[in-house]
């Protein structure tokens, strides 16, 4: 292996057509990952496999861009948090109103609609919800009251369109429409036309009241959430989680997994492999055949085992992918490290008494950085897809959202027989392009650092 400078393969590789490439897919891959570490919570991460914290999101709900390409536009999913407050008193009745504006302007109905809030009061205040349509019309949807406090408290409550208290509500307002309305869902009725039933575009205005008595009541938070087929940027699956957050989540992770594999399981083989080759004789011998044991282990069934067996833990998933990554590197090693050390600086160093130590770190290694680094990008794939395999097996550790454990729980729920591409491309189609950036940088240093490509 002939020596080439630190400038010389930065020249060549800003020749190379193939490690820009690489390099820009890399550098869009860290800017992906900055961006959700800094973008989203921390307790998102956390709470990736904690349903009660995706509750407000639709199911299997297709990309919001969807829309673009289709004729007839499907509803989209609504979480509305910043409603119009309003506080009003007369004389001892105070009224807090909080207003909600949606733009309707889909083709068909939306799956439901949910009303989350908290309440402080004292007393037993009356909670009115009502809806303005863009004809006019003003249909009520519920009039209650709270539980009864004789002190300050706070109650938090969910109403759902699927009450029945709300259906019979309506229907007692059916005289209102000319078809009759017995058979449909609230959501039905509400975002329906007067003469039929079809879809009625425009602006709505959903409307609380919380009426009390002698009290200044207030509602801290108020969320209404419109149920759409459609949702966000990559679409939601069967458990309501948003893809979206699990793709930029899967970002750092799959290059921390594929990066500290990579380099762990060549700094490793690396220095394995240079002292059985400048030692030589009986300890190359014996460090060789330990070596050819571990290579001739099937990879996958033992990995397969061991997260069974002992933990499913993402650390130790790096720390088995790394014991069987080392191997081939040493031997590729072990051979430029046999050629090197005839060379006449390492006798010239020996017979000035230099420890072997010093030897190999100081005279040997370096000469091995080039290839080393090639080594690294060539491994990150690896690492990367082996995760992703076990994952994808249900082997993966569950805590942690990354591409392979999208992929499995796709596979619980049968995505590709219901049709949710949503939910299997995209993870796919990230494993893919984080592997190729790695392939066409570690090619493009291979080129660089190989005397025989080169020519």
């Amino acid at each position: 292996m002939s020596s080439i400078s630190p400038q010389e393969i930065k020249s060549e590789f800003l020749r190379s057509k193939m490690g820009i490439a690489g390099m820009s897919i890399l550098g869009i891959l860290i800017i992906i990952s900055l961006l959700a570490i800094i973008s989203i919570p921390g307790e998102t991460f956390s709470e990736w496999n904690n349903p009660s914290n995706w509750i407000s999101y639709p199911k299997v709900a297709i990309p919001g861009w969807v829309n673009l390409f289709l004729i007839e536009k499907i509803p989209e999913h609504k979480i509305l948090e910043n409603p119009t407050e309003r506080i009003e008193s007369s004389g001892d009745i105070s009224v807090v109103s909080h207003q909600f504006r949606l733009n309707f302007d889909y083709d068909d109905f939306p799956n439901d609609f949910i009303y989350e809030f908290s309440a402080k009061y004292s007393g037993a205040p009356l909670l009115d919800v009502s809806v303005v349509r863009p004809d006019g019309m003003k249909l009520n949807f519920l009039s209650t009251s709270l539980p009864n406090s004789d002190t300050s408290t706070i109650h938090t409550e969910r109403i759902f369109s699927t009450d029945e208290s709300i259906r019979k509500n309506l229907f007692l307002q059916s005289e209102k429409f000319s078809f009759p309305i017995g058979k449909l869902s609230s959501e039905d009725i509400v975002f329906s036309k007067i003469k039929n039933h079809t879809p009625l575009k425009g602006n709505y205005l959903f409307v609380i009241n919380l009426y009390g008595i002698n009290a200044q009541n207030q509602i801290p938070e108020s969320t209404l959430i419109v149920g759409g087929k459609a949702f966000g940027v990559m679409g939601t699956d069967e458990l309501r989680r948003d893809l979206a957050i699990g793709l930029l989540w899967g970002t750092p992770l799959a290059l921390f997994i594929g990066i500290v594999v990579a380099i762990a399981s060549v700094a490793m083989g690396l220095l394995y492999g240079v002292y059985a080759g400048y030692r030589g004789k009986k300890t190359d011998e014996a460090m060789m055949r330990f070596n050819d044991v571990i290579y001739a282990l099937p990879a996958l069934p033992f990995l397969i085992i061991l997260s069974v067996t002992i933990s499913n833990s993402i650390f130790l998933m790096i720390g088995f992918l790394t014991i069987f990554g080392w191997v081939g590197i040493a031997k590729v090693s072990r051979s430029m490290a046999l050629q090197i050390k005839t060379r006449g600086y390492i006798e010239a160093a020996e017979m000035m008494g230099q420890k072997k130590s010093k030897i190999i770190l100081r005279h040997i290694l370096p000469q091995l950085l080039p290839y080393a680094f090639a080594s690294i990008a060539i491994s990150v794939p690896a690492a990367i897809t082996t995760e992703a395999g076990l994952s994808f097996l249900g082997l993966g550790d569950p805590s942690f959202p990354t591409w392979g454990q999208i992929l499995h729980d796709a596979n619980v729920y049968g995505a590709a027989s219901r049709g949710l591409w949503w939910w299997i491309m995209p993870p796919g189609v990230m494993i893919a392009i984080t592997g190729l950036a790695f392939v066409f940088i570690g090619n493009a240093l291979d080129v660089i650092v190989n005397p025989k490509l080169r020519r």
